[in-house]
């Protein structure tokens, strides 16, 4: 094999590579959140369903005690909130990203809301294009509920 082919079939390999290792945001929010299909408070003592929703999507309503869900339902509304929270993503992020980071900002977008998105020094700072490593110490500034420090938004943040 020539010189020249070895470097496309290397370069195809690795893009390929790339590609099938793309994050995708739902997956992303359903690893972190994981799946209850009955109500549950979660820890900020939100009634909570599903995927980490705590409001359906398709009413408005809150979740409440005593509420249950399908997987098959669960999934659907974790397609709409993920879409909801990407258009946020897209909608605040001024500067170029790759898919693994709209997917990591889906989810954190998803967890703290597209207000409080906009409003972050995290959106300040990637957008003034300040150094990756400036960006990535913000996600650790998220990790509260209820006043507290939360183990899993610190394991969240971490991989954010």
């Amino acid at each position: 094999m020539k010189k020249g082919k070895i470097y496309i079939a290397v370069g195809a390999f690795v893009l390929l590579m790339l590609i099938s290792n793309k994050v995708n945001a739902e997956k992303l929010i359903a690893e972190f959140e994981g799946l209850r299909l009955k109500a549950y408070q979660d820890s900020a003592n939100v009634w909570t369903i599903g995927f980490g929703i705590t409001r359906n999507p398709e009413t408005g309503l809150p979740i409440k005690k005593g509420d249950t869900i399908t997987k098959e339902k669960a999934l659907q509304w974790l397609k709409i909130v993920a879409k909801s929270a990407m258009a946020e993503v897209n909608k605040f992020v001024k500067v170029p990203i790759n898919a693994n980071q709209k997917a990591a900002l889906t989810s954190f977008v998803f967890n703290i809301g597209g207000t409080r998105f906009a409003k972050s020094s995290l959106l300040r700072k990637l957008n003034a294009a300040e150094p990756k490593a400036e960006v990535a110490k913000e996600f650790s500034r998220w990790v509260y509920a209820g006043g507290q420090i939360v183990p899993g938004l610190q394991r969240r943040r971490s991989e954010d």
